[in-house]
């Protein structure tokens, strides 16, 4: 029924709008029809969601975690076969769901009779595919569908199995797929459709960048994801800040692949040229055997002269990034960073540093580069790698195709279907109240602080025309990579100095934000939900940042369930911290599923024995009534769509608009 509130003077005033509408919907049948097909989208079940957080490049992980969907695959294997396929016989199609091509090079290998094995196996997975693509309409599937096979398989999909004439059929479409030499094609492109729909929105709820060996592998996985959004992390806007051209964050990206020995990215991913630092750092710290700058290997091949030099290239980049930061600090008083300066402290005749008043004994007076009566001042040669290196970042097409994507495709946070995602932190007092922060000439706070600096971001990487603009782009983007008011860093300061130079741990501490503080009252998650017009009582925070550490009890609800952490170790370095091997949520039509993993091995071993990762679900909401597309974003669009068409109807039933029957 046509909506009661639709009158003659609402006609006439979107009058200009429905004559444009009418160019696509011409006549009254074509406007009903299109009515008909919306209304019915509205009552499918609400698609599924996937968030996955700090993936930190972890490429292994991440491929396999996308390609069996946190475990939803092998749910709807079970769902679907029951007690008709043995655990072996589920495993094994798990796999060719997953990696199609790589399993079928093994299994062509070893079957005597493979063309009944394809017969069987196309079977299955048209039976899984049907049960993947049931929430979705025929359209949307078909757009899913590769054009090679596009309407056979979707005749396959709409088989109805009681109609015992049309069996003879659909046997003879995969009799005749397999005699014409098409069934490995065609398991590879069912496999891709069912990964494709399972999952219809990709979350990357931050840090896809540092510490392991693969980021530009997940950025190029991501870009062909059919639907996916980011909310931008701390180590995410290192990277865009390096792209940009920021020299301090620049850098920091080189001392952090260099802490973890992780040159890969860098090198072979993004073509970065690192002689002219290499060059530099052995001439400048050839006898100095930077013993705390040996790196933290995750790659236990690295031989020890390649140890060494990566010694004293971590040296030899961090103490450039000092003096970058500290000019940072001094051209902007009001990043109220002056704590940060140290190199100035350094009383090198007495080997000690002056930190807050405390004299500390410093493990390492090897300061050659360093002017200790102007020591932020970068020597010639340092100035000449630093843009070298810089100019490398910005001229790497592939970074910059990624990083373009990441601006695109991210943001500060998102609002989306009635939840909050956001990587870090919403800066708070100490009463929980929100933080106020005062950017240029104006104060800004919980939501208006986060689209400020969010449009500052962008600035840094577009703002190709005011030099002043872009500066003080680059600038913050530094600032949201190690400043207490930044949402993507949370904590009141970074020791990366002390913890090179300074023995005594308590130098070290870095205490962390209000927010953690209050991040499990129900209270201030309620009223972070209402500063960003969202129910406090049915929404979800949905956040990342500081692992959860499960091995202690900690829980990744918070907050009685208005807030889910889940950071749950992805990368290998957390993960004796974590005690588990990352968190993935699903949003689906009947609540959220929390999943933690263990321990990956490998992709080869995926492939070759079935192992999937192990992992164990949480129900956190089930939902008494199913949710579908009418209470999702998207569905409230579609009624807004809706109702346009309905007043397009009556202005071509009343006459102020006519029919273009041709």
């Amino acid at each position: 029924m046509i909506s009661d509130n639709i009158n003659d003077s609402l006609i006439e005033k979107d009058l200009r709008y429905l004559k444009l509408l009418s160019k696509e919907y011409p006549t009254i049948s074509s406007a009903s029809t299109e009515i008909i097909n919306l209304q019915a989208i509205l009552n499918l079940p609400k698609a599924t969601e996937h968030f996955i957080s700090d993936i930190h490049g972890e490429y292994e992980s991440f491929t396999h975690m996308l390609r069996n969907a946190s475990g939803v695959i092998k749910r709807k294997i079970d769902d679907v076969f029951l007690n008709t396929l043995t655990e072996k016989q589920k495993s094994e199609l798990s796999t060719i769901v997953y990696y199609p091509e790589e399993k079928l090079n093994i299994i062509e290998k070893k079957h005597d009779d493979l063309d009944n094995w394809y017969s069987v196996t196309l079977y299955k997975l048209i039976q899984l595919c049907k049960n993947v693509c049931s929430k979705y309409t025929r359209s949307k599937v078909r757009k899913a569908l590769p054009k090679d096979f596009e309407y056979i398989i979707e005749e396959l999909l709409h088989e109805q199995g009681d109609k015992i004439d049309k069996k003879a059929y659909y046997s003879e479409i995969i009799r005749t797929i397999v005699n014409i030499g098409r069934a490995r094609e065609f398991i590879i492109a069912i496999a891709n459709v069912i990964q494709n729909l399972v999952v219809d929105r990709l979350h990357i709820i931050g840090d896809i960048y540092d510490r392991g060996p693969g980021a530009e592998i997940i950025m190029d996985a991501l870009i062909k994801h059919h639907s996916v959004d980011i909310q931008w992390g701390n180590h995410d806007i290192l990277w865009m800040g390096a792209a940009a051209g920021c020299e301090a964050c620049v850098a920091n990206v080189l001392r952090i692949c260099l802490r973890y020995a992780n040159l890969n990215t860098i090198e072979e991913g993004y073509g970065i040229n690192l002689l002219p630092l290499a060059t530099f750092a052995m001439d400048t710290y050839a006898n100095d055997p930077c013993k705390d700058f040996i790196p933290k290997v995750i790659d236990k091949n690295i031989n020890k002269k390649d140890m060494d030099l990566f010694a004293k290239m971590h040296k030899a980049i961090a103490m450039i990034q000092f003096k970058l930061e500290g000019n940072a600090i001094k051209n902007h008083p009001e990043f109220k960073m002056d704590d940060r300066l140290l190199l100035d402290k350094i009383d090198i005749e007495k080997g000690e540093i002056n930190i807050n008043g405390e004299k500390c004994k410093l493990n390492d007076t090897n300061f050659p580069t360093v002017d200790f009566k102007d020591p932020y001042k970068l020597t010639d040669r340092e100035i000449c790698i630093i843009k070298k290196l810089t100019r490398s970042f910005t001229n790497s097409e592939k970074l910059q195709r990624h990083i373009k994507f990441l601006y695109k495709n991210g943001s500060m946070y998102l609002v989306y279907n009635s939840n909050l995602l956001y990587h870090g932190c919403i800066p708070l007092n100490e009463d929980g109240s929100f933080k106020k922060v005062k950017i240029g000439n104006s104060t800004y706070s919980g939501k208006s602080l986060l689209d400020k600096y969010d449009k500052l971001i962008r600035n840094a990487y577009f703002s190709k025309n005011n030099i002043k603009n872009k500066q003080y782009g680059m600038d913050m983007l530094w600032y949201m990579w190690c400043g207490e008011d930044s949402p993507l860093f949370g904590k009141k300061k970074m020791t990366t100095f002390e913890r090179y130079f300074i023995d005594d741990s308590a130098t070290h501490k870095e205490d962390r934000i209000s927010y953690y503080k209050y991040r499990d009252s129900e209270k201030i998650c309620k009223n972070i939900l209402k500063e960003f017009n969202l129910s406090p009582e049915t929404s979800h925070i949905i956040n990342g940042h500081i692992p959860v550490k499960t091995k202690d009890g900690e829980s990744p609800i918070k907050a009685n369930g208005r807030l889910l952490v889940i950071d749950g170790g992805f990368c290998k370095a957390y993960q004796p911290e974590t005690g588990i091997a990352g968190y993935t949520l699903i949003y689906n039509s009947y609540g959220f599923l929390l999943t933690s993993h263990k321990p990956f091995t490998s992709i080869k071993d995926a492939v070759e024995n079935d192992k999937d990762i192990l992992s164990s679900t949480t129900i956190l909401e089930h939902a008494a009534k199913r949710k579908r597309v009418a209470d999702t974003d998207i569905g409230r669009e579609l009624k807004k769509q809706v109702e346009d068409l309905e007043k397009l109807l009556i202005a071509y039933r009343k006459g102020y608009i006519e029919e273009n029957r041709k």
